[in-house]
């Protein structure tokens, strides 16, 4: 049989080739030519992106469209995200506020029952700290009080929330404030409300760890920590922190005071504490006593002389 001259398949192949060809030449022609430098190319490439790109707006349209679809669609995640974190947010801020207020009835209403007043004693001096020499291996300030304000070694001083320090360091003008922080403070305590007495030793870390507890097993994050009053040291019942547990599982006390902000500390006049006498003439005077003989007072009259 003969073969059909005007079969369309005998054509269609060679005219989607030279079609292939001429869109390749094209495509390469449009490329050299918005590759070139030149003034006069780039004045014609304006005129052709004038003349034909605002005409190809409706072309552009679905990808726009398409492009901003999924813009407000991550907005929208974006936004239910934030919100479930502000919703979870508000359920531990309602907590917190039930509890303030719990403990506001309870705080007011022990008030109440004790007749509690503030020691008479605890009278203070404000001092703004000069300078903070903290370092890796001793943590304190310098206060623009000192003796002239009748300040004495020892005494203890706050941020007018949590307890700071202790005074080590007298001068006419200036005192030195030792933190809780520092490697050298020692401050008994007494953790509430179990009772159990320990010693909240600084390590130059913003959250000292407690030594010395009597049972771990009675203390519990969030417990209140104050000072006992041992020693004489400190008064009774300063606010000094919460327990809290690191990750090792080690007891630490997360200070009340903010120690990154100090910038006024109260010294407070604790009258009941004996200053530290550095010279020896105690210990002399009672060696002395001992040692001399007795001697009989001369202003009471004896027997014989009666």
């Amino acid at each position: 049989m003969a073969r059909d001259r005007y079969n369309s398949s005998d054509y269609t192949g060679p005219l989607r080739r030279l079609l292939m060809a001429l869109l390749v030449v094209i495509l390469g022609a449009i490329f050299l030519l918005w590759r070139i430098d030149s003034p006069r190319v780039e004045r014609f490439r304006a005129q052709v992106t004038d003349k034909f790109v605002p005409n190809l707006s409706w072309a552009m349209a679905p990808v726009t469209g398409s492009i901003n679809l999924l813009r407000d669609f991550q907005s929208y995640q974006r936004l239910a995200a934030q919100n479930q974190e502000l919703r979870s947010e508000l359920r531990r801020m309602q907590t917190w506020k039930e509890a303030a207020l719990q403990l506001e009835q309870e705080n007011a209403r022990l008030l109440d029952l004790n007749k509690v007043r503030l020691d008479p004693r605890l009278t203070y001096v404000t001092g703004v700290v000069l300078a903070d020499s903290g370092s890796p291996f001793r943590q304190s300030v310098l206060l623009n009080v000192g003796a002239r304000d009748g300040l004495v070694e020892g005494w203890a001083t706050m941020d007018g929330i949590g307890l700071v320090g202790r005074i080590s360091g007298l001068g006419e003008n200036t005192a030195r404030v030792i933190l809780l922080t520092d490697t050298s403070s020692r401050i008994p305590a007494v953790i509430q409300p179990s009772g159990q007495r320990a010693i909240i030793a600084g390590d130059n870390s913003s959250a000292p760890p407690i030594d010395f507890l009597e049972n771990p097993d009675l203390v519990r994050p969030g417990d209140r920590v104050i000072s006992s009053g041992d020693g004489g040291v400190f008064p009774e019942g300063l606010l000094i922190g919460q327990i809290a547990a690191d990750p090792s599982g080690r007891l630490r006390v997360r200070l009340a005071a903010d120690f990154e902000r100090l910038e006024f500390l109260r010294v407070l006049r604790h009258h009941g504490t004996d200053a530290v006498v550095t010279t020896p003439s105690v210990i002399t005077d009672t060696v002395n006593r001992r040692t001399l003989p007795s001697q009989p007072d001369e202003a009471q009259p004896t027997a014989a002389d009666e």
